[in-house]
C-alpha cells in the first residue's frame, strides 16, 4: 500500500474524461435546483401563513406572485408583460411617496 492517491482520470480518454465531468456538473445542478425548490416552497409557505403588516409587506408579496405570473407569459403576450411592468413602476413609485 502507498500513501499517493491515483487520479483515475489520467488514465481514461480525453471522451471518458469529458462524460464524467458532464455527470458531475449535472449532479451538482440537479443539486442545487431541488435546493431552490425547498427554498422556495418555505417561502411561499411563510407568505401563506404570515399576514402582511403593512402595504409594502403585502407589496412585496404581490410582487412575488406577479413575477410567476410574467414568467410564465408567452413572449408574444406584450400586452400583459407591459402590465405587469406598469405595475411595477406603480409599486416603486408609491413607495418612494411613503
Amino acid at each position: 500500500m502507498t500513501d499517493h492517491t491515483v487520479d483515475l482520470d489520467k488514465h481514461r480518454g480525453m471522451a471518458a474524461q469529458k462524460a464524467t465531468e458532464l455527470r458531475r456538473t449535472l449532479a451538482e445542478v440537479e443539486a442545487t435546483v431541488r435546493e431552490l425548490r425547498e427554498r422556495e416552497a418555505e417561502l411561499e409557505s411563510q407568505m401563506m401563513t404570515v399576514q402582511a403588516a403593512s402595504w409594502a409587506e403585502a407589496a412585496v408579496k404581490a410582487r412575488y406572485l406577479l413575477n410567476l405570473y410574467a414568467a410564465s407569459l408567452p413572449a408574444e403576450d406584450t400586452r400583459h408583460r407591459a402590465l405587469v411592468a406598469a405595475l411595477f413602476d406603480d409599486f416603486a413609485r408609491l413607495s418612494e411617496e411613503e
